[in-house]
């Protein structure tokens, strides 16, 4: 059968229209022209091939595909058509064994769990024979400083050295990451979390306090214990030898109303810290790369994005988020309203259903969310980045995938260029389809909010290269969430629409949308009402708004850049006189030459010369410059409701915006009486 595969004539499994795609389809599978991801796209279905072969794919069994795989990545062109001497296995028993061996060496099989199925098992998939997992050096976690500054201000900084953008820099700020190890439950399955763990100096939330008793029951269960890593072993088996009055496992939760907490947490020191010399080697081989000289400072530049979403199924009183396939790009009017909404249905760190864990970092960030989001614009356009987003959670509401999707992505993404990264190549070549507005029951569904999502010819494409069977990996029903329950799938769109309304409708209700730079105006009067100076979403000059050609030409661009230079002139001028102040007083003139302060100020008088020069205006463009940040004036229900009479009266040609927006308004108010109601109840407080 393997020798069947090799000799079959392949010039013919192309549809006529797809036959271009193959640069030579003549080419065997044992040919030194076909790598092995090529032999892995050959033997998988794709609706670019025949029917017929696409049957006769069908046919082959995994075991023997898995075989071809196996023979492919070790042939030789030596061997010619004598593979088969290079197979063999033991003799036990007299008799052939199972174990398959190559020259005589064990082959050893590498598979990875993505999701699980309705029974809660595993979904396990055979990872290719030539599979190295990237090593990733994680360095950032929840609170990072970043600065957007234009490419040509930086040499030799990122993959691509594109001048047309502005590139981003990240610094972390924090010396531990925030973990959750869902998967260290599983004795044995998270290796990192059970060292950490083993060692002294933890700082962690949610685990049981195991006693003596209780631990002896558990390092007595030879079968669940010896399933521990040896760092995991030896903290327990010391704990239970020293008669400790307690310990905490890895693998065991503090148990809450009866059953183990869904929300362990620990603080893991950061691995580039713990483990410099893998920070170094990434660092040297980006130096090698990129040519630059021994002095030239390495910078790491943002080359991609991809958030992440948590999606739950519906349950009793929480309706469905599960919507999404694996991977989702939203073009930026889509992205914002998710951002603007940051919805989230079910997540046991939050205080309830579209709070999300933002509510915990409100002590380090007191700005009003408007300049968060301005910010994020500003960012997003300069500097080109795609807003593509993976999954958690759920896919549909019948495969449940944790974060293994989340972990899977960087693997793909690691392995594209930087051309299959963008959506345009993406679009083009049919890896990403679009989703388009549809009726249900008589009822318009706004699946256009949801972007464009992965294909099957995404997976058959790419997912080959970790993969020996992608197409198992992700099913119809899982690249296509509806076929899983339409019904649910379209009250999840309802849900998130009437979400975004409901967020959009307080902003207008408050007046923080006078803060919103006018894009993002634009953007909320079209989340709360539907349309925007008679546009509606997907109205060209409406997305306009959001290119880089309107930003740079826009004067509230223009804006933020004369009050970054106006605060950068502020703060040099303070330096000055600060550092003049300091050279003054004779009773620290010691001091001041110790710390070198007339040095000090000949720099800061150089640059408040530099900041406040005219050109320095042309130097700030492509960078974020500031926002206005302009005081909370003193609102009362009846200015912020002729503000937004005002403003929206604009909105619509035939007056009918006010009308729709009360329609739309809950509770039983129109837009009006809420705003009313509202300050009404602030005077009275």
């Amino acid at each position: 059968m393997v020798q069947e595969i090799f000799d079959k004539d392949y010039t013919k499994r192309f549809n006529p229209e797809f036959e271009h795609t193959d640069r030579d389809p003549t080419r065997q599978p044992l040919s030194t022209e076909r790598s092995l991801g090529s032999v892995i796209k050959l033997l998988t279905p794709t609706p670019n091939y025949t029917d017929e072969y696409n049957e006769w794919l069908a046919s082959i069994s995994p075991r023997i595909l898995a075989l071809v795989f196996l023979i492919k990545r070790f042939y030789r062109p030596e061997w010619g058509n004598r593979w088969r001497d290079h197979l063999s296995v033991d003799e036990v028993d007299g008799a052939p064994a199972h174990e398959l061996k190559l020259d005589s060496r064990n082959i050893v099989a590498s598979y990875l769990r993505v999701g699980f199925d309705r029974d809660s098992k595993w979904r396990t998939f055979k990872l290719r024979q030539d599979y190295i997992a990237t090593e990733k050096v994680q360095m950032e976690d929840d609170i990072t400083a970043s600065v957007v500054v234009p490419a040509k201000r930086i040499s030799g900084c990122g993959p691509q050295d594109s001048q047309d953008h502005s590139v981003k820099l990240v610094k972390n700020c924090e010396y531990r990451l925030f973990q959750r190890p869902d998967d260290a439950i599983h004795p044995g399955f998270d290796t990192q979390t059970e060292l950490d763990m083993s060692k002294p100096g933890n700082f962690i939330a949610n685990f049981e306090p195991i006693s003596h008793e209780k631990l002896s029951t558990l390092v007595e269960d030879v079968h669940t214990f010896y399933h521990f890593t040896k760092p995991m072993q030896k903290l327990l088996k010391t704990a239970y030898k020293n008669n400790t009055s307690y310990v905490v496992s890895s693998a065991n939760p503090r148990i809450v109303d009866g059953a183990p907490s869904k929300n362990p947490r620990y603080l893991q020191v950061r691995p580039d810290l713990v483990k410099p010399s893998r920070k170094y080697i990434a660092e040297m081989s980006t130096r090698f790369h990129r040519k630059l000289a021994v002095d030239a400072t390495v910078c790491h530049p943002v080359d991609a994005v991809l958030t992440g979403r948590r999606n739950n199924p519906p349950e009793p009183g929480i309706r469905s988020l599960a919507v999404y396939n694996p991977i989702h790009y939203q073009q930026l009017p889509e992205l914002f309203m998710d951002f603007i909404c940051s919805l989230t249905g079910k997540s046991p760190s939050t205080t309830g259903a579209g709070s999300e864990g933002a509510l915990t970092k409100g002590p380090f960030n007191a700005l009003r969310t408007t300049a968060d989001l301005n910010n994020a614009l500003v960012s997003y356009i300069l500097t080109g980045h795609a807003g593509f987003s993976s999954s958690a959670g759920y896919v549909g509401p019948d495969v449940r995938v944790d974060h293994d999707i989340s972990l899977l992505v960087p693997e793909i993404w690691a392995r594209l260029s930087v051309e299959e990264r963008t959506p345009e190549y993406l679009r083009e070549h049919g890896y990403l389809e679009r989703l388009e507005d549809f009726e249900h029951n008589g009822k318009p569904v706004m699946a256009s909010r949801l972007g464009f999502r992965i294909t099957e010819h995404f997976v058959h494409g790419f997912f080959g290269k970790i993969f020996d069977n992608p197409g198992a990996v992700f099913t119809e029903a899982i690249l296509k969430p509806e076929t899983q329950d339409m019904e649910s799938y379209v009250d999840g769109i309802h849900n998130i629409v009437e979400a975004q309304q409901r967020v959009a409708l307080q902003y207008l209700e408050d007046g923080s949308i006078e803060d919103a730079c006018p894009p993002l105006q634009a953007l909320l009067i079209i989340m709360a009402t539907g349309k925007y100076m008679g546009m509606d979403v997907h109205h060209a000059e409406f997305r306009a708004l959001f290119t880089r050609d309107n930003l740079l030409a826009s004067d509230w661009y223009k804006e933020r850049l004369e009050i970054k230079q106006q605060r950068d002139i502020a703060m040099w001028t303070r330096h000055v006189d600060t550092l003049n102040q300091f050279l003054d007083d004779a009773d620290y003139a010691d001091e001041a030459r110790r710390l070198g302060i007339p040095a000090r100020l000949d720099v800061a008088v150089q640059k408040l010369g530099m900041v406040s020069n005219p050109d320095y205006l042309n130097e700030l463009v492509g960078t974020l410059g500031a926002d206005p940040l302009r005081p909370v004036r003193a609102a009362t229900g009846e200015n912020v409701i002729t503000w937004n009479k005002a403003k929206l009266s604009k909105m619509d040609d035939d007056g009918k915006v006010m009308e729709a927006a009360s329609m739309r308004a809950y509770k039983n108010q129109s837009f009006i009486q809420r705003v009313k109601s509202r300050f009404k109840r602030i005077r009275l407080n």
